[in-house]
């Protein structure tokens, strides 16, 4: 049976809930959501560019207390509440990923937690 552990990093904000920054589990890593906050949990305003830059490098930061790299992600999750910037989130995510890019979906939705634009989680494999 695989064990499952939590994903705990200070250098991503803590979970502002009863929920883990990621769990780990057999040859897997989940992430929970990443919204646009530092690692302090102060809200990164900003256009949705800015506040997927802060989401991403939440997540590299969780990926690589797990030991893994963005390399790592197989499935990506985007959530937004306006697909009309989704130009300028595509633009800062692609500098984040090479290929073989993650398989994605991205949806809109109608509010996020703390008023942010964007959030984002993923799946990541160990290699």
């Amino acid at each position: 049976m695989a064990t499952k552990s939590a994903v705990v990093t200070d250098r991503a904000p803590a979970a502002i809930g009863p929920y883990s920054q990621g769990i780990s589990a057999g040859s897997f890593v989940f992430l929970s959501g990443q919204i646009p906050l530092d690692p302090s949990g102060a809200f990164v305003g900003g256009d949705a560019a800015a506040q997927t830059q802060r989401c991403l490098l939440n997540v590299r930061a969780a990926l690589e207390a797990a030991g893994l790299t963005m390399d790592d992600v197989v499935k990506t999750t985007v959530f937004m509440t306006d697909l009309g910037s989704f130009a300028a989130m595509n633009e800062v995510y692609a500098r984040h990923f090479r290929a073989p890019y993650p398989a994605r979906s991205t949806v809109q939705v109608a509010a996020l937690p703390k008023g942010a634009a964007v959030e984002i989680e993923v799946t990541a494999m160990r290699p």
